[in-house]
């Protein structure tokens, strides 16, 4: 059987077996999402190169151990460890993340944006621009709520598990995000072409 069909579960039994490629396999198939939502938090490219090395590390370590409970899905699993590790890092640094682009790393870079012109790849980066300004406006909390759902596609469940909230506080923190981002734009003037 080809290893890039298995579903997660196969493929950590197959590394723990012996198959290294079938921990390839599950490494691509998760690093874009994770190293983005850890991006998104530190703001330092080499900060997130390490964090993400030492998030797979510790899910090495864990699968290794056996102490891996498989009843939850990977990503969910794997995307709290790297929440965590983010927040370690901000406990340490005691310093807050700004969702802004550096010079080597945009997080529009990697989303897809189908079949549009040189023009229109303009007024779309300018209008990410806009909107990561207005982002980093908001609150920690709410800043948060953003980022881990429309940046790292985490469901309101997978966001309360992971911030240890109600999904009730998840989804309130939300919807306060998007008021105070509308406030945001209307104060200050900003347009959004839908």
């Amino acid at each position: 059987m080809q290893v890039d069909v298995l579903n997660d579960q196969q493929l950590i039994e197959r590394y723990l077996n012996g198959d290294d490629k079938a921990f390839e396999v599950l490494l691509s198939r998760h690093k874009e999402k994770i190293y983005t939502s850890i991006y998104l938090f530190v703001k330092d490219r080499s900060l997130a190169d390490d964090i993400f090395q030492d998030v797979f590390i510790k899910i090495i370590k864990t699968l290794r151990k056996g102490t891996y409970n498989h009843e939850g899905k990977f990503s969910q699993w794997a995307m709290r460890i790297s929440y965590n590790m983010c927040v370690d890092y901000f406990r340490r640094a005691k310093r807050r993340s700004i969702v802004s682009p550096t010079e080597d790393f945009d997080i529009f870079d990697v989303l897809e944006d189908g079949d549009i012109n040189a023009e229109g790849k303009i007024i779309r980066s300018q209008e990410h621009l806009k909107v990561r300004k207005l982002i980093d406006q908001l609150p920690d909390e709410q800043r948060e709520v953003v980022i881990l759902r429309h940046y790292a596609d985490m469901s309101f469940k997978e966001i309360a598990m992971l911030t240890r909230v109600s999904i009730n506080t998840a989804l309130g923190r939300m919807r306060y995000a998007l008021i105070n981002l509308r406030k945001l734009m209307e104060t200050q003037a900003v347009h959004i072409e839908a």
